[in-house]
């Protein structure tokens, strides 16, 4: 008797996306501001996933240290539009003038504000795939596909 398999156990094509994107991250500082705890923890994972060093959580702006030296120990981040209720566009800007590479990620429909003031800055939609927003903060980075 033969075994028959109808469709392939593993999606290969998965397989060497996934193999391909693990290290897109490698060794980076990650800064994640989000309010959504379980939204927040899967934003880690999925970095820590792909290789990044570090990545610190913070879901208030009144969390963070904004000297300089704190802001500029980052590689990169993920900003949530709202944090309990307040815009983190000011807050953006202060990274993007320190030259810290970001991706917005929101809930929200309509972001004409930022497409406006942060044109060349990422806007992920949630819900999101992982690997879209993996992808989206190599780009910001300057890492990318091969």
């Amino acid at each position: 008797m033969t075994a028959r398999i109808s469709k392939p156990i593993v999606d290969a094509k998965l397989f060497w996306s996934d193999r391909i994107l693990s290290d897109l991250l490698e060794g980076l500082r990650i800064l994640v501001l989000e309010d959504e705890f379980l939204i927040a923890m899967d934003i880690e994972q999925l970095c820590r996933d792909h290789g990044a060093r570090d990545v610190v959580i913070k879901a208030k702006l009144g969390d963070i240290q904004e000297d300089a030296e704190t802001l500029s120990a980052f590689d990169a981040a993920v900003i949530d539009l709202m944090l309990a209720g307040e815009s983190t566009l000011a807050f953006a800007a202060r990274l993007q003038a320190r030259e810290v590479p970001f991706i917005f990620s929101t809930g929200y429909a309509d972001f004409k504000e930022v497409s406006r003031d942060f044109p060349d800055v990422a806007v992920i939609g949630k819900p999101y795939s992982g690997h879209v927003l993996v992808e989206a903060i190599a780009a910001a980075y300057g890492r990318g596909r091969s």
